[in-house]
């Protein structure tokens, strides 16, 4: 039966792959997955799918084989991989000249200081005396392949350099060294883009990290100076631009005060897919970011991002200290039962302590039971109920 609608072949089988599959049955969008492994999260739910090392280019060629585009659920495609499938007349979105810029943190850097994009401090380094020279305390950080917190250390001695040095060294990867910013909370803007420069900007939303991992997002920012919030939405949207980024780009950031002690944003850190900063859009705005990424890369016009509701809350699900305790699918019941406009997003994943293994949605008006019933139900699933949550 020919196929009514051009395939799309999404490279990485997590919980974003997966979580793209829903919008994609709707628009009647084929997918086709490469997969890391059988059984992980996005293979569960994407039958068209084959297992194979993303890091060999006769595997993409093959996978993305009779496809249109391809996209990613991760950035670890090496570079010049992307540039191969390009030269051979395949889509790659985002491209690996824009790609390359959530890759490797020192070429962001460099284009972040070109674009005259407001940003923390920051050189790489190679010796410990580099660092020194930089300045201490500071934030060491990997080139590439460092995620939730993975391959980032706040330095604040001489002694604590040796780790990071060795690190890079041991996986030949250039050291970053970034000012440790005085911030007052963490925000991020993330918008669509198509290739015909169509652009939609969701509201900017302030996130929580724990242990380097994104804990919960507020949509939008409570408090968040609109003038502020607007320039925030125009810094992502002329990254978006300046880079040539299609689909969804997420600028996370800093929220700081300068010299004179206004209150200004810096960029931290640049994500070119579907992120966990935008879950919320799931439940909570017109169109998700998954749906608008498929809509991006297809090059079709986008969706709406405007929210439903006031607020919007998102907490993640984590896998607890002790991975035998998580109630998952045994607490629907409970957290249905509470809280029947609950939305639930469970990724398939074995409990691991520490591991994003779902999340949960609720929207409203009133912001502190928004953030009551997410907290409640995130701490029901992993089998920790904290203090704020009986």
């Amino acid at each position: 039966m020919p196929e009514l609608a051009p395939r799309i072949a999404v490279i990485g089988g997590g919980q974003l792959a997966r979580m793209m599959a829903q919008p994609a049955v709707a628009l009647g969008v084929p997918l086709r997955l490469l997969a890391e492994g059988e059984g992980v999260s996005a293979a569960q739910v994407i039958g068209d799918h084959a297992v194979g090392d993303y890091r060999d280019l006769d595997t993409l060629r093959s996978i993305t084989e009779g496809c249109s585009v391809v996209t990613f659920d991760h950035e670890h495609v090496p570079t010049e991989h992307l540039h191969a499938l390009e030269d051979a007349g395949l889509a790659v979105r985002p491209g690996p000249d824009a790609l390359v810029h959530a890759q490797d943190k020192i070429v962001m850097r460099e284009a972040m200081t070109r674009l005259g994009a407001p940003q923390p401090r920051w050189a790489e380094v190679a010796t410990a005396s580099d660092v020194v020279e930089f300045g201490l305390p500071c934030v060491l950080k990997v080139s590439r392949g460092g995620y939730d917190g993975k391959g980032v250390w706040v330095v604040r001695s001489e002694a604590e350099i040796a780790e990071p040095l060795e690190a890079a060294a041991r996986t030949g990867v250039r050291l970053l060294a970034e000012e440790l910013v005085d911030f007052s909370r963490e925000l991020s803007a993330l918008i669509a883009r198509a290739p015909s420069g169509q652009a939609a900007a969701y509201p900017v939303v302030a996130t929580l990290q724990v242990d380097g991992v994104c804990n919960e997002v507020i949509a939008p920012a409570p408090d968040l100076d609109p003038e502020l919030a607007a320039a925030a939405q125009q810094l992502a949207l002329r990254i978006a631009g300046e880079l040539g980024v299609t689909g969804v780009l997420a600028v996370e950031l800093f929220e700081a005060r300068d010299a004179e002690g206004k209150v200004v944003v810096l960029v931290n850190e640049l994500a070119m897919r579907p992120h966990n900063t935008g879950h919320w859009t799931q439940d909570g705005a017109v169109t998700s970011q998954f749906e608008n990424h498929l809509r991006a890369v297809l090059d079709l016009p986008l969706g709406s991002p405007e929210p439903r509701a006031c607020w919007s809350v998102m907490v993640n699900i984590l896998g607890g200290n002790d991975s035998t305790v998580g109630r998952l699918y045994d607490g629907y019941p409970h957290a249905m039962a509470r809280d029947p406009r609950l939305r639930v997003h469970l990724y398939g994943k074995d409990l691991r302590p520490g591991r994003k293994v779902g999340h949960v949605n609720v929207y409203g008006d009133d912001l502190a039971d928004c953030l009551e019933r997410a907290r409640h139900a995130a701490a029901w699933f992993r089998g920790d109920l904290g203090d704020e949550s009986e």
